[in-house]
């Protein structure tokens, strides 16, 4: 800064006039002036010197665009420059925060959920069972309950024929026709 005699607060806000018509040379006074003070209250804020140090740029360079709406009425360029780092650096710990909640909802969300492979054997079982069902309605009511018996609930064919009161040969005929029209339906093959 060129005079360092005179007042700080007056000299400040006239190097603000001219950083906000532009002066770089005003800039880097500016700058000199405020940098530590504003490295000072982020660090106090941050605790972690390179955020520091990333919030101090910021802020500076928040002043040198912005300086031309700096009202002197409402404190001193000091007072405002310092302000709008300290707000910056309380804006990075609470996104911050943010981002340390985030991770620990999606975590918790992720835990919660199925694996992958879970999920997808359920739906293709689902889908299996689906199939399956549509088959056996494709079926004679005799076929179907045939072989329903035997494989669902576990019936040999002389069981199903007592309990269809069918002959033992009609149900084996039938099995076998019911298991040939379904194995056609799903598509497995007959090798």
């Amino acid at each position: 800064m060129e005079d360092r005699s005179v007042d700080d607060v007056t000299q400040l806000a006239k190097v603000l006039g001219r950083v906000a018509e532009g002066d770089e040379a005003a800039f880097s006074d500016l700058y000199e002036a405020l940098s530590g003070s504003v490295l000072g209250v982020a660090l106090s804020v941050l605790r972690d010197r390179s955020q520091a140090e990333e919030v101090a740029q910021e802020v500076l360079v928040e002043v040198w665009r912005s300086a031309g709406r700096y009202r002197a009425d409402l404190g001193s360029v000091r007072t405002w420059v310092l302000m709008i780092a300290h707000r910056r650096a309380v804006d990075r710990v609470r996104s911050a925060q943010a981002a340390t909640e985030r991770e620990r909802r999606a975590a918790r969300l992720e835990a919660a959920l199925p694996e992958f492979d879970e999920v997808s054997e359920a739906v293709e079982d689902r889908e299996e069972r689906d199939r399956v069902r549509r088959c056996l309605g494709s079926l004679t009511d005799i076929q179907r309950r045939s072989v329903a018996l035997a494989y669902y609930q576990g019936l040999t064919c002389r069981e199903v024929s007592e309990t269809l009161s069918v002959p033992l040969g009609t149900v084996k005929t039938r099995l076998r026709d019911g298991l040939l029209r379904l194995r056609d339906c799903l598509g497995v093959s007959g090798g």
